[in-house]
């Protein structure tokens, strides 16, 4: 993406561009350029390849141009290398017109194929120069601009949000948009265009968003927008009510570090009007129950963090809602055929609500027949206004390029939304729902306790800051928050990071690891937590699996042996079993439960068990296999015992047996190597007696084949 900005008024552009460019930066920081036109110096373009400082620096600030008309472009490279040729703005070969684009144009090669075999000269490897020599090509056709922007728009395909300016309309900027942001500001010296409000709220909070195929002609003192036909159209203002404040650094280094210490309030102000006596409250959106009960599946579409949220809401709504929820890329959604039809609702989730690919996959959803609910931040954005059902999370303006508050606001409305749902389901218990909501309500002052302690979180950030590669592992939530992990250290950082299910590290990605290789484990489920502190601390001999294992064993043998003398007792006393309903064949039904006790039927047979007991034991299998591993640890005490395991051998057991006797059994599988967390060495070459993963040696173990 790349941010634009254009300004028509009665004062000075240059130093409203930077202005507007710099809390947009964001979208863009290969290249930066601004073209401004006055009466007396014609048209005037300066831009440069790297920061906006350096475009900030050649033009002081601005002062070495006048005008009071004039665009300004920060780049993120999609055709052309970053470089002061491709930066923008572009300028036709007559140096009449100069245009700044956001967006693609996918037939720009053979435009401008065309326009070769016209004459026209390209400087520059970009698909925005085209559409400045098109311009030019139909401006001379017809001399009359709005016109050649028409026939231009009718030619070319692909996104795109336009600033144009014309030495030949000294007062006028013409903005188009398709498939890319474009708002207008109205202001009281002025009007502006930008692709995000970010860029104007210093001086405007009058705004309209363009719509797709639309045309913008702005003076100082009017603003006219036509559509794709060049007809008058009629645009409806918005108020943004984001304080000034909001889009200054306020003190902070840059803006990420004063968005993340936003994070609590932010996140207060998504949750607390929307919970009222004890319950969640959603004014905006109309699902009723009954339509929420005939869903067969529910879509969750989004893209990079957005998409983060998607995934750890799965988790969270499937235990909920008991309703299957899949999450996509929203640039993977149209090409999959997915199963959407009128019971399917189709969850959109974007920060801007102007990113693309969620924009295409929404509007193929409904296509289909889906519902669609958005969930966004920019109060009129476009998903907001094509959605069904739109959920606001106020996080105010975001501007850093790595998000921070608007995936915690995002992820905790999800879950605000995931509780409303269960609850016209009918499927959490009032006792789940008073937690969750309870617990929800003190986020925010966790949050803000936690960033307090911004010095050990530096001192971590010293001895880590120099690794070259970084792993994430986690299970289940875990999991899904380390995937944001992983992109927030690529976004900041350009370290190479990856995020991996815990279960999954050893089916490839551990032939990656290497002394020194730096891997951060998520563990906040308890189970995986204590597991991990008892292998390392208390526990660090795998023989001690057997003693776990024989206790298990022994609990469930004398918990059977209860049971079996317990009905002998009855049947000699000619007790019959208490009768709860009519009993139907083998069905298994639940007759009670509570803290103390769970009762159920099965086979006509009833059965009581402790509850306090079931803990107990799931405790111990969860440590049990958090530390060793279930199957691998007795495969492991097994070879350390001197045993030899042979896994996934063919055919019958004579002939293995046969074959294990002559010497010739083929060891296939994992079981016989324990590379995976133990006690032999990677050398990380294809050697030939391993087939780890195909891609390293074992010390000592020439006949291991794992995997």
């Amino acid at each position: 993406m790349c941010g634009i900005v254009g300004f028509v008024g009665r004062e000075e552009a240059a130093p409203i561009l930077l202005d507007g460019l710099e809390r947009m930066e964001y979208r863009g920081y290969d290249s930066a350029g601004v073209a401004v036109r006055s009466e007396t110096a014609g048209l005037q373009v300066r831009k440069t390849k790297g920061r906006l400082q350096v475009l900030s620096d050649l033009i002081h600030g601005g002062a070495d141009l006048e005008g009071n008309l004039g665009i300004g472009h920060t780049r993120w490279a999609t055709h052309g290398e970053p470089n002061d040729i491709n930066a923008h703005p572009h300028v036709s070969e007559n140096g009449r017109i100069a245009l700044v684009h956001n967006g693609i144009i996918e037939n720009y090669l053979e435009i401008k194929e065309h326009l070769m075999r016209q004459g026209v000269h390209f400087t520059s490897d970009t698909d925005t120069e085209v559409v400045a020599q098109l311009l030019e090509f139909h401006y001379n056709e017809c001399h009359n601009m709005l016109e050649a922007v028409g026939r231009c728009l009718r030619r070319i395909e692909g996104s795109y949000a336009f600033g144009i300016i014309c030495a030949d309309y000294p007062n006028a900027l013409i903005a188009a948009r398709k498939d890319s942001p474009l708002i207008i500001g109205y202001g009281q010296n002025g009007n502006f265009i930008a692709s995000d409000v970010t860029a104007v709220i210093k001086y405007t909070r009058d705004v309209v968003y363009m719509d797709d195929g639309e045309i913008a002609v702005l003076t100082a003192d009017s603003v006219d927008v036509f559509d794709d036909e060049l007809l008058p159209v009629e645009k409806t203002h918005s108020l943004v009510d984001w304080d000034v404040s909001a889009a200054e650094k306020g003190g902070y280094a840059h803006f990420m570090a004063k968005e993340i210490m936003e994070q609590p309030e932010a996140v207060r102000k998504t949750i607390s009007p929307r919970i009222r006596d004890g319950r969640v409250v959603l004014d905006d959106l109309h699902l009723t129950a009954e339509y929420v009960r005939d869903l067969s599946r529910i879509y969750v579409i989004a893209c990079g963090s957005s998409y983060h949220v998607g995934v750890v809401s799965k988790y969270s709504w499937e235990k909920l809602l008991r309703r299957p929820v899949e999450v996509v890329l929203a640039s993977e959604f149209r090409y999959c055929d997915p199963l959407v039809d009128e019971k399917t609702l189709v969850i959109v989730i974007s920060q801007s609500g102007e990113t693309l690919d969620t924009m295409a996959a929404m509007r193929e959803a409904k296509r289909r027949g889906g519902r669609t609910l958005a969930i966004v931040n920019v109060v009129g954005s476009s998903i907001a206004r094509e959605a069904d059902d739109v959920l606001y999370t106020w996080a105010g303006p975001e501007i850093a390029v790595a998000t921070t508050k608007a995936y915690t606001t995002q992820l905790v409305l999800m879950d605000l939304v995931g509780l409303y749902l269960a609850d016209l389901l009918g499927t959490v218990e009032q006792s789940e729902y008073d937690t969750i909501l309870s617990e929800m309500q003190l986020l925010p002052e966790k949050m803000r306790q936690f960033l307090s302690h911004t010095e050990d979180i530096q001192y971590y950030a010293s001895r880590y800051f120099n690794h070259d590669s970084i792993f994430f592992i986690g299970r289940n939530l875990d999991y899904a928050m380390g995937l944001e992990g992983s992109l927030k250290l690529k976004e900041i950082s350009y370290i190479h990071s990856e995020a991996y299910a815990s279960g999954e590290l050893k089916h490839g990605t551990i032939s990656l690891i290497e002394p020194g290789t730096l891997v951060v484990a998520l563990g906040t489920l308890p189970g995986v937590f204590a597991g991990a502190l008892i292998r390392i601390n208390l526990l660090p001999d795998p023989r001690h699996f057997k003693i776990f294992a024989g206790l298990v064993l022994l609990y469930v043998a004398l918990k059977m042996l209860r049971d079996v003398m317990r009905r002998r007792k009855a049947d000699a006393s000619g007790a019959t079993p208490r009768q709860d309903g009519p009993r139907g064949g083998g069905a298994c039904r639940l007759l009670s439960w509570n803290s103390r006790l769970l009762t159920f039927c099965f086979q006509e047979q009833e059965y009581r068990i402790s509850c306090r007991g079931i803990v107990l034991l799931s405790l111990i299998v969860g440590l049990v296999g958090g530390v060793y591993g279930i199957g691998g640890g007795a495969i492991n005490a097994l070879t350390q015992a001197g045993i030899t395991v042979y896994a996934g051998a063919q055919g019958s057991s004579d002939a293995c047996v046969e074959a294990l006797i002559a010497g010739t059994l083929a060891q296939i599988g994992e079981a016989t190597c324990d590379c995976h967390g133990h006690d032999h060495e990677h050398t990380y070459e294809h050697g030939e007696s391993c087939g780890c993963h195909g891609h390293h040696d074992h010390d000592g173990h020439e006949g291991c084949s794992c995997h």
